[in-house]
Protein backbone atom coordinates (compact mmCIF):
# COMPACT_ATOMS: atom_id res chain seq x y z
CA UNK A 1 0.00 0.00 0.00
CA UNK A 2 1.10 3.53 -0.64
CA UNK A 3 0.41 6.62 1.45
CA UNK A 4 -0.37 9.80 -0.50
CA UNK A 5 -1.12 13.41 0.35
CA UNK A 6 -4.81 14.34 0.19
CA UNK A 7 -5.38 17.99 1.06
CA UNK A 8 -3.92 18.48 4.54
CA UNK A 9 -4.30 14.78 5.33
CA UNK A 10 -2.73 11.51 4.31
CA UNK A 11 -4.62 8.83 2.40
CA UNK A 12 -3.96 5.15 1.92
CA UNK A 13 -5.12 3.10 -1.05
CA UNK A 14 -6.45 -0.33 -0.26
CA UNK A 15 -5.65 -3.24 -2.55
CA UNK A 16 -8.68 -4.46 -4.50
CA UNK A 17 -8.46 -7.83 -2.72
CA UNK A 18 -8.91 -6.14 0.67
CA UNK A 19 -11.80 -3.95 -0.47
CA UNK A 20 -13.56 -6.93 -2.07
CA UNK A 21 -13.06 -9.11 1.01
CA UNK A 22 -14.48 -6.35 3.25
CA UNK A 23 -17.33 -5.63 0.83
CA UNK A 24 -16.29 -1.99 0.47
CA UNK A 25 -17.53 0.36 -2.20
CA UNK A 26 -16.92 4.04 -2.90
CA UNK A 27 -18.46 6.21 -0.20
CA UNK A 28 -18.41 3.57 2.55
CA UNK A 29 -17.13 4.64 5.94
CA UNK A 30 -14.46 2.61 7.71
CA UNK A 31 -13.02 2.65 11.22
CA UNK A 32 -9.39 2.19 12.13
CA UNK A 33 -8.80 1.06 15.69
CA UNK A 34 -5.79 -0.01 17.72
CA UNK A 35 -5.62 -2.72 20.34
CA UNK A 36 -3.47 -2.78 23.48
CA UNK A 37 -0.62 -4.44 21.58
CA UNK A 38 -0.19 -1.67 19.02
CA UNK A 39 -1.92 -3.61 16.23
CA UNK A 40 -4.41 -1.87 13.98
CA UNK A 41 -7.72 -3.22 12.73
CA UNK A 42 -9.84 -1.89 9.89
CA UNK A 43 -13.59 -2.46 9.72
CA UNK A 44 -16.47 -1.13 7.67
CA UNK A 45 -18.98 0.96 9.62
CA UNK A 46 -22.57 -0.20 9.48
CA UNK A 47 -25.02 1.77 7.41
CA UNK A 48 -28.09 3.02 9.31
CA UNK A 49 -30.15 0.33 7.55
CA UNK A 50 -27.73 -2.43 8.64
CA UNK A 51 -27.73 -1.12 12.21
CA UNK A 52 -31.54 -1.10 12.25
CA UNK A 53 -31.65 -4.70 10.98
CA UNK A 54 -29.32 -5.76 13.81
CA UNK A 55 -31.46 -3.94 16.36
CA UNK A 56 -34.62 -5.53 14.95
CA UNK A 57 -33.10 -9.02 15.24
CA UNK A 58 -31.99 -8.28 18.82
CA UNK A 59 -35.40 -7.01 19.91
CA UNK A 60 -36.87 -10.50 19.92
CA UNK A 61 -34.31 -11.81 22.41
CA UNK A 62 -35.51 -9.64 25.32
CA UNK A 63 -38.19 -11.35 27.46
CA UNK A 64 -41.62 -9.75 27.02
CA UNK A 65 -41.94 -9.15 30.80
CA UNK A 66 -38.52 -7.46 31.14
CA UNK A 67 -38.63 -4.11 32.93
CA UNK A 68 -35.64 -1.79 32.98
CA UNK A 69 -35.11 -0.14 36.37
CA UNK A 70 -32.73 2.81 36.03
CA UNK A 71 -32.28 3.16 39.83
CA UNK A 72 -31.37 -0.50 40.18
CA UNK A 73 -28.99 -0.36 37.20
CA UNK A 74 -27.16 2.63 38.73
CA UNK A 75 -26.81 1.18 42.23
CA UNK A 76 -23.25 0.74 43.41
Amino acid sequence: MRVAKWGNSLAMRLPVEVSEEMGLKAGDEIELSRDGFGRYALKRKLTPEEAQKRLDSFAGTIPADFKFNREEANER
